[in-house]
């Protein structure tokens, strides 16, 4: 279940006269980035795919899959940019955490973007939707305790979600850089999972053109969909 493969065309979720929605693949950068010269891109794949330019207006880490928008005007660009940076899009990610977390709650922990930047004020509320116990071992513990919640970043700061689900000992799976190896290591093992379990399931805002209420959603991939599945959480993925 790796998603390690080129992709030619990007699912679309979403389109209108001003904007384009898409379901951005795990592994694959938004836009090209000169610390990862030579890998693709979904701006490029859009773009090649609609035969016009197409200008970003959010971020996605390149290991999170869902929702991604895309403007078609500069015009259109800056309206969405601006929507987000008055914190007026609402978002919802769907993430794999170690244990059980409780059942609802909030993290608020500022977060620093930049080595010479002050932290910045960061807030995430979230929402318990499933549990599982696993058969398997994993350090002190003869069991593995597993939760999928719902997370809804009210701010928008570098690698968030991954950060504050990491300081209350919560790690999403497949984070490798803020999560838990040993965690990591069983999903690689038991199902095969090489990736972030972190996805941008819904986004939805006020359209800064028509003025009518948009929300945009996107299922989970077949790795994540079969995932669900053997963990027993199939019917909380169909029951969004």
């Amino acid at each position: 279940m790796s998603e390690n493969q080129p992709v030619e065309q990007l699912e679309i979720l979403y389109q209108d006269e001003q904007y384009i929605a898409v379901h951005k693949p795990a592994g694959i950068h938004v836009h090209p980035t000169q610390l990862s010269r030579g890998e693709d891109s979904c701006m490029r794949i859009l773009r090649d795919q609609l035969d016009r330019w197409v200008y970003t207006v959010h971020r996605l880490d390149r290991a999170t899959s869902g929702v991604l928008i895309f403007a078609l005007s500069s015009e259109a660009a800056a309206a969405m940019i601006n929507l987000f940076s008055e914190r007026k899009v609402e978002k919802e990610y769907w993430a794999v955490v170690r244990g059980y977390i409780e059942e609802k709650g909030s993290i608020e922990r500022p977060l620093r973007e930049e080595k010479h930047k002050s932290p910045a004020v960061a807030i995430t509320h979230f929402q318990r939707r499933a549990t599982v116990e696993l058969p398997f071992p994993v350090g002190k513990f003869n069991t593995a305790r597993y939760s999928l919640v719902s997370a809804f970043p009210k701010t928008g700061r570098k690698n968030q979600l991954r950060k504050h689900f990491s300081a209350i000992s919560h790690h999403i799976i497949g984070d490798t850089r803020y999560g838990d190896g040993r965690h990591n290591r069983l999903f690689r093992e038991k199902f095969n999972v090489h990736r972030l379990l972190l996805l941008a399931i819904n986004i939805g805002f006020i359209h800064p053109f028509s003025g009518e209420a948009v929300s945009i959603a996107a299922q989970p991939d077949s790795t994540v969909s079969t995932l669900f599945q053997e963990l027993g959480w199939g019917d909380v993925a169909l029951n969004k």
